[in-house]
């Protein structure tokens, strides 16, 4: 029987480390399903693991790909399974860590079944998303599907400003006569891996913490000259991402550079904070303190692992 241990927690609780000592010990590589370490132009903005951190482990899927390229949820789920699928041939433990709940969804279940939505819909949907914008296509979810919008409001909000995603939900309400969150879970693709879901979490003053020091490290780095360079493709989909968005506005003169790193900590607090609602919500999880001793995950781990 094939294992995916699969690590999930807040930005900045200590998945990374975890991950590459669970990587050690079972002798197996790490597929990261963090959605914005896959862009090879973001280093310093999404915290990809340092030097010495990858060469610790073997990991997959990170900076692998760039800004300019189209990349899907979908995608990253036909290649991460092609990925595990050659990687359980040599072991039958591997791992799997990442704050992006709904790459670790399509991972961990596959995608829901829609049916083809009429052509004519779709343009329809395009032809008025750029005429009336996005605020078009919020109002039409919230109308035709409140229980939906009012769940991406709590958990995700920033997908209500990715007019790709959100066209997509209002075609197929339209296109069906009937809310998207009705094709929602159910029959999902079969996996050919049972796996093993562990929670990192802390009390919030702890994770805040943790959180501004990693900002505060980043611009130590030299997040400012990163995102400089970056800022004159600041409207791609990629971009759109804490970290960037508030330093993108220092450019433009809206802000200065003390309060736009603050609204990076506070932002980024937020985005911990649904990371949180979301992940609290995944079956099967066992959540253990971020300080607990790694060999005690790793007995529970094994002990699953031998029954």
């Amino acid at each position: 029987m094939n294992y995916l241990i699969t690590i999930i927690g807040p930005t900045a609780i200590g998945k990374t480390s975890l991950s590459i000592a669970l990587a050690q010990h079972f002798g197996c590589d790490i597929i990261s399903c963090d959605s914005r370490q896959f862009f090879k132009e973001m280093k310093i903005g999404t915290a990809v693991p340092s030097e010495e951190e990858l060469a610790s482990a073997t990991h997959h899927f990170i900076q692998n790909k760039s800004i300019f390229e189209n990349y899907t949820v979908g995608d990253f789920e036909k290649e991460a399974i092609a990925k595990l699928d050659e990687l359980f041939q040599k072991n039958n433990i591997q791992i799997m860590v990442g704050g992006s709940g709904l790459y670790v969804d399509a991972i961990l279940k596959g995608f829901d079944s829609f049916p083809e939505i009429d052509s004519n819909v779709r343009e329809e949907v395009r032809i008025n998303n750029e005429a009336k914008g996005i605020e078009y296509l919020q109002n039409q979810l919230q109308l035709l599907d409140s229980d939906y919008f009012n769940f991406i409001t709590e958990t995700n909000p920033q997908t209500l400003q990715n007019p790709q995603r959100m066209m997509r939900f209002v075609e197929v309400c339209i296109g069906t006569g009937k809310p998207y969150s009705s094709f929602l879970n159910k029959e999902k693709n079969k996996r050919n891996f049972t796996p093993i879901i562990i929670g990192l979490e802390a009390e919030r003053a702890i994770m805040y913490e943790r959180i501004n020091q990693r900002v505060d490290i980043m611009m130590n780095d030299d997040l400012l000259s990163e995102a400089e360079k970056l800022f004159p493709n600041k409207d791609l989909n990629a971009l759109q991402t804490v970290g960037y968005r508030e330093l993108f506005d220092y450019f433009e003169g809206k802000t200065a550079i003390d309060f736009a790193i603050e609204e990076i900590k506070k932002n980024t607090r937020r985005f911990s904070k649904r990371q949180l609602t979301w992940f609290k919500r995944t079956e099967n999880t066992v959540w253990f303190d971020y300080l607990t001793d790694r060999k005690v995950i790793i007995k529970y781990i094994e002990k699953l692992v031998e029954n």
